[in-house]
Order: C-alpha cells, then sequence, then structure tokens
C-alpha cells in the first residue's frame, strides 16, 4: 500500500509516443483557455448567488478572495509537479509519486467527486438557465421533467409538484460526451470559442451590470450572523468560501491534461497559474456587480442569479443574450470536467487499479472512449436526481481534500528527491504548501457536517473497490513480485 511509482518510471511513460498514448496538441493558450473554460461555470453563474443569499451576503467577494488565496497555494504546487511529472492523472500521479499507492486511491477516487460531481452540478445549472430561456419565449417545459425526486416547485395556481427527472442536464451531459470522444484537438478548439463567448458574457455584464447597482444593497456588508456557525458574519464568509471554492477547479483540471500538453515543463506551468490569475480578477468584480444589483436575499433558491440581477435593468434583449452566452459557457465547464475524469481514470486504469476498459482507446479518435461512455452513465445519476446545493458543496469538499494532498506531496518529494530537475519550483517551501494545508483545511471545516458524513462514505466505497480489486492488480506490485 506504500508503494510508490518512480519519478524516473513516470518521466518514461510520459515520453512515450504511438497510437497507444494519448496525442500531444495543446499549446499554453490551449492549456489557459482550458483551465478559464472550465473555472468561469457554474459556481460564478449559479453559486455565487446561492453562498451570498444563504452565508455571507455582499460580503461573497470576501469569500471569493479567501478561496482564491486557498487556490493560489495549491496552484503553485501543483504547477511544480506538472512540470517535473509531465503524465495524465493530477493529483492522483503526484500522490502516487510521494506518498504511495494507497494515498494514490483515495486521491484518485476524490477525484471523481471533483470532476465527475463537478459536471453534474454544472449540467444542472445549465439546465435551469435553459428553462429561464425557453419561458423568456412562453415555452414551459413540464415541471416534472426539470427537477430530480428530491425537489418540488409551487405553481401559480398553489399546486405542490414533485419532480421526475432533470432531463435537460441529462441532454446536455451526453452531447458533450459525443464531442470529447471525437478528440482533445477538436475539443480544445470548440473549448477555445466558447470560452472567447463566457468571456464577453461576463465583461458585458459588468460593464453594463455596473451603472445600475443600488448602495443600498450593500448595507449590511457583511451581514449579522443568525447564531448558527455559517449563516452570515465572519463564519458565513468562510463557509462562503468553502461552497464557491467549486468555481476554481479548472486550473487543477488543467493539470490532468499533462500528457497531452506540447512542451509541459513550460507550457503547464503557465496554463495553470495563469487561468488561476484571471478569472480571480473576474470573479472578485463581478460578485461586487451582482450583489449591488440586486439584494442577497433576492437569490434565495436561485440556480440562475444572474437573471434576477439582469431583471433590475431595462436591458430584458441582454437578459436572452447573456442566457444563450451562458449556456454556451456552461458546455466547456462539462467538457473540460468529462476529459479530466476520464484522463484520471486513464491512468489509474493504465496502473491496474481500475479494469482495462478505462484505459482503452478508440483506434481512430486515440481516445478512451469507453471510459467517457461509462462516467456519462454515472454522473447522469447526479444530474437528473440529485439538486445543485448538494452535488455543489461535494465537489468542494474533494476538490479540497485533493488540494491538501498535492501540497503535502511537494513538502515530501522535497525531503525525498531535493536534486530531481524542477522546471518549475515552488517559492518559500515548506511555507507556501503549509499555507495552503491550512486555508484548504480552514474550508473544508467550515462545510456542513452531512457533506463530510457524504465525503466518509465516497471513501468506504472506494476503499472497499482498492482491497477488493485494485491493489490484487495493481501493475507496480506484479513489478515488485
Amino acid at each position: 500500500m506504500s508503494r510508490i511509482k518512480s519519478i524516473t518510471s513516470l518521466q518514461t511513460e510520459a515520453a512515450e509516443q504511438g497510437s497507444h498514448t494519448l496525442k500531444r496538441s495543446l499549446g499554453s493558450w490551449n492549456l489557459i483557455a482550458i483551465g478559464i473554460g472550465v473555472i468561469i461555470g457554474a459556481g460564478l453563474f449559479s453559486l455565487t448567488g446561492i453562498a451570498a443569499a444563504n452565508n455571507t451576503g455582499p460580503a461573497v467577494v470576501l469569500s471569493f478572495l479567501l478561496a482564491a488565496v486557498g487556490c493560489a497555494f495549491s496552484a503553485l504546487c501543483y504547477a511544480e509537479f506538472a512540470s517535473m511529472v509531465p503524465v495524465a492523472g493530477s493529483a492522483y500521479t503526484y500522490a502516487y509519486a510521494t506518498m504511495g499507492e494507497l494515498f494514490a486511491w483515495i486521491i484518485g477516487w476524490d477525484l471523481i467527486l471533483e470532476y465527475s460531481v463537478g459536471a453534474a452540478t454544472v449540467a444542472i445549472s445549465w439546465s435551469q438557465y435553459l428553462i429561464k430561456f425557453l419561458s423568456s419565449y412562453g415555452i414551459h417545459l413540464p415541471a416534472q421533467l426539470v427537477m430530480g425526486p428530491f425537489e418540488e416547485a409551487t405553481m401559480a395556481n398553489g399546486e405542490v409538484i414533485h419532480g421526475w427527472v432533470n432531463l435537460p442536464s441529462l441532454l446536455i451531459l451526453w452531447i458533450i460526451t459525443a464531442i470529447i470522444i471525437r478528440g482533445i484537438q477538436g475539443s480544445a478548439l470548440i473549448n477555445g470559442i466558447i470560452v472567447a463567448i463566457k468571456l464577453l458574457v461576463v465583461v458585458v455584464f459588468i460593464a453594463l451590470g455596473i451603472q445600475y447597482i443600488n448602495p443600498e444593497n450593500y448595507h449590511p456588508f457583511i451581514p449579522e450572523n443568525t447564531g448558527t456557525f455559517g449563516e452570515f458574519g465572519y463564519s458565513g464568509i468562510l463557509r462562503g468560501a468553502g461552497v464557491i471554492f467549486f468555481v476554481f477547479i479548472g486550473f487543477d483540471i488543467v493539470a490532468a491534461m499533462a500528457q497531452e500538453a506540447r512542451n509541459p515543463q513550460k507550457t503547464m506551468p503557465v496554463g495553470i497559474i495563469g487561468s488561476l490569475l484571471i478569472c480571480t480578477l473576474l470573479f472578485i468584480v463581478f460578485g461586487f456587480v451582482l450583489t449591488g444589483m440586486a439584494n442577497y436575499t433576492e437569490f434565495k433558491n436561485s440556480a440562475a442569479p444572474i437573471a434576477v440581477a439582469i431583471a433590475k435593468t431595462p436591458y430584458q434583449w441582454l437578459q436572452k443574450l447573456i442566457l444563450v452566452g451562458i449556456m454556451i459557457g456552461y458546455t466547456s465547464v462539462i467538457m473540460v470536467d468529462l476529459l479530466g475524469q476520464s484522463r484520471v481514470f486513464y491512468t489509474m486504469s493504465k496502473d491496474g487499479l481500475l479494469p482495462k476498459v478505462f484505459s482503452s482507446l478508440h483506434p481512430r479518435f486515440q481516445t478512451p472512449y469507453q471510459s467517457n461512455l461509462l462516467l456519462c452513465t454515472f454522473i447522469s445519476l447526479f444530474a437528473g436526481f440529485m439538486p445543485i446545493h448538494i452535488v455543489g458543496e461535494m465537489v468542494s469538499i474533494g476538490t479540497l481534500l485533493a488540494f491538501v494532498m498535492v501540497c503535502l506531496g511537494v513538502i515530501v518529494m522535497r525531503k525525498k528527491m531535493p536534486d530531481a530537475p524542477r522546471p518549475f519550483r515552488t517559492p518559500w517551501v515548506p511555507l507556501v504548501p503549509i499555507l495552503g494545508i491550512l486555508t484548504c483545511l480552514l474550508m473544508m471545516f467550515s462545510l456542513p457536517l452531512d457533506t463530510w458524513i457524504r465525503l466518509i462514505v465516497w471513501l468506504i466505497i472506494g476503499f472497499a473497490i482498492y482491497f477488493l480489486y485494485g491493489k490484487k492488480r495493481s501493475k507496480l506490485n506484479e513489478e515488485i513480485k
């Protein structure tokens, strides 16, 4: 269980070429676009309003800042590993090289929460914006087909309707899966176009919305705590950071694409850190404008807060345009989440910890198509049947745990292999990794107890699979024998 995969073997794996390997076709700008493509998404357009309404009020901008600081420490650690070990797998691969196979399995299993459930969260929010867009043209989908069975809605006549399945979210997941099966280069091109549209939406919203800020909406800037931890006050800012931490997960997905990057020693750090810096600035300004246009209480139970804010302006035509832009933008988030997850499973399968079906490549497109199809089926269960706030919190805690492991891994590697080539070096080690660990743990402990329970149950299931299957079939174990 403590067996470690050597850096040399990982670097040999990264240098492999041929039809049995992933195709290297991504440059620095492709990687930055992939990062921005997944960072700017459901968290910004959906969870910002939810966090403001339930936890922070206008102080959601402080939650963004706190989450960004935690991400910055972790991003520097990710950049060092990505330049040393340019192999698909992200935090899973780094844990394998530093803390052993069992820890690597824990991280790989944990990344399912980050990538797969993240894709489900975005798909649910995409569905909400689609409903608003269609309703603006008088098209109303049956309520039972746009909500999961754990959700309900009150109709205009007072009738309470319970959901059956969120059908639009399932539809978008399967469409995106079909696109990414055709290959990473085409996916990157589509993602780049979508990212440009999404950035335009954010900039237009900020530029026009800033003119309709009502200063009264900022008072009180930090609403008084209700007496419950996490419900406003300073504890609310902390919990809000834990909730909206979901919005920052894009930069670590860049690390999962290392085996498809050209010159990864240089391009990976640029992609990771560049996408994080650009998005952090946009997030803080966006949160400030959003909570200034509408009172934070108006975002309660809304998965589409930007639509609530736009309703305060005379630009009703803009509402439809932005809704279209958001829906288009969400597709890039789903795309990158699905790409990241399949690449982690691809690496775990090549190591023998998962069945070969997850590393089987399409003979023409050189993509793990069977893995894509299986993952889409699994993710559909979350997107079609679970409420957005539950899946969003699950993603945040899974991401934070992965970040803690990566920061710890940098400290371990500096002790074990101080002279190993590092094209990019995390500054001020061990201070930066320690600060990253502490910040992420602080946000983890701010999340609700039921989120922790779900994480523990998920990890128990993962342990069962590892000891019953992965440990016995590990290729590293076979090599040692």
